[in-house]
């Protein structure tokens, strides 16, 4: 061993983050090992490495006794005042034992152990940077594809995108670039594990916060998020500020910053709608794009009765019931659904004091968005 690899652990300080003193220790640990599994020795010793020149030195630790039962581990009294008369008895002497050819099995340990522990400091080194980067959104490459994940180069690591997490309408091929949802990072024996999505609605809102710089620098706030990926999906959006539209801001101009989202999502639809405290006006818009005349509120049980005009039943329900499904997501309150006609034959609805909202009461017009079209 000589100084070379002093600098040499100096460089893998620099360059991968490996603290140098703890690859010494580890080295030293090696040796110990090498040195008894190869010289057959048992004895108590150690590995000094010199920090300055590199060398390195095996020493005998013994305990000084009045009679000796293992020569390997034990010296007599007599033997150690020879070496040095100070020595008493329990006092341990280290004498140097370090073989002659013992440089040749110190380098193929040094190496061994410096490897491994780069390894390990590498995947220490990611593990840190992606455990930071939970419920976040990065733009991966496709790489490979089989019946349980994509897997997508994030690029010092590959993420597994399961199926469950893809979107039912999008096709995968090698080299495609997409934007992934970090969902979890796990520490494995094998390093860092990452699991991706695409149909996660944190993938929403952080493309959302991308590309609306008013939600970016907090001047809007993404309330609620409700999806069903590749198909539809509602976000309610407030602003503290009322200069600010929070809807407008989302929408850009001329529809072009939610374009970009539609585009990213491969042609999902997305309701944006205005965020309320008041469950009236916060349920009416979530029912988007569907016209409501009165919400019927019951606090103890959160649900409410919303009666909507006959001709816009289907429309508020929507296709399966999809829309209402959305609506009771995005505001958290069950919805019961009724026409004009029910809700009068039941009592529930009167037409002479109906609380109607339409394209001109709502604060907000409630928007509707998709691939084709950008429509208010």
């Amino acid at each position: 061993m000589s100084s070379e690899l002093l600098d040499a652990l100096t460089i893998l300080e620099k360059e991968k983050g490996v603290s140098k003193e703890i690859i010494i220790e580890a080295i030293e640990a090696a040796l110990i090992s090498a040195y008894k599994r190869n010289f057959s020795q048992a004895q108590n010793v150690r590995v000094d490495l010199n920090r300055e020149t590199g060398t390195m030195r095996v020493f005998a630790r013994k305990d000084v006794v009045d009679e000796v039962y293992d020569s390997r581990l034990e010296l007599s009294i007599e033997e150690a005042k020879s070496i040095n008369p100070n020595y008493q008895v329990n006092d341990v002497i280290e004498i140097e034992v370090t073989p002659k050819d013992f440089g040749r099995i110190a380098a193929q340990t040094a190496k061994q152990v410096v490897t491994q522990r780069v390894r390990e400091a590498e995947r220490g080194v990611i593990y840190s940077e992606f455990i930071d980067r939970e419920e976040d959104i990065m733009t991966g490459i496709v790489q490979r594809i089989d019946s349980k994940f994509i897997y997508v180069s994030l690029g010092k690591i590959e993420a597994l995108l399961p199926v469950s997490e893809q979107m039912p309408n999008e096709q995968y091929k090698p080299h495609d670039r997409i934007k992934v949802f970090i969902t979890k990072v796990e520490k494995t024996t094998k390093g860092p594990q990452i699991y991706v999505s695409r149909s996660h609605p944190g993938l929403l809102k952080r493309l959302f916060e991308i590309e609306v710089p008013e939600i970016y620098d907090g001047t809007v706030e993404i309330k609620s998020v409700s999806r069903e990926a590749g198909d539809r999906s509602k976000i309610s959006v407030h602003s503290d500020n009322a200069e600010v539209d929070p809807v407008g801001s989302c929408v850009g101009p001329k529809g072009q910053r939610v374009q970009a989202i539609v585009n990213e999502l491969k042609g999902e639809k997305i309701d944006i709608v205005r965020w309320s405290e008041d469950p009236v006006e916060f349920v009416a818009n979530a029912l988007s794009p569907s016209k409501v005349m009165e919400v019927i509120v019951n606090e103890e049980e959160k649900a409410t009765t919303v009666i909507v005009p006959d001709y816009q039943l289907s429309l508020a329900i929507g296709k399966r019931g999809q829309n209402a499904r959305l609506a009771a997501k995005l505001t958290g309150w069950k919805i019961d659904i009724k026409s004009e006609t029910d809700a009068k034959n039941a009592g529930i609805f009167e037409a002479a004091e109906p609380m109607h909202f339409d394209e001109d009461d709502i604060d907000e017009p409630l928007l509707k968005f998709d691939a084709d079209d950008v429509t208010e």
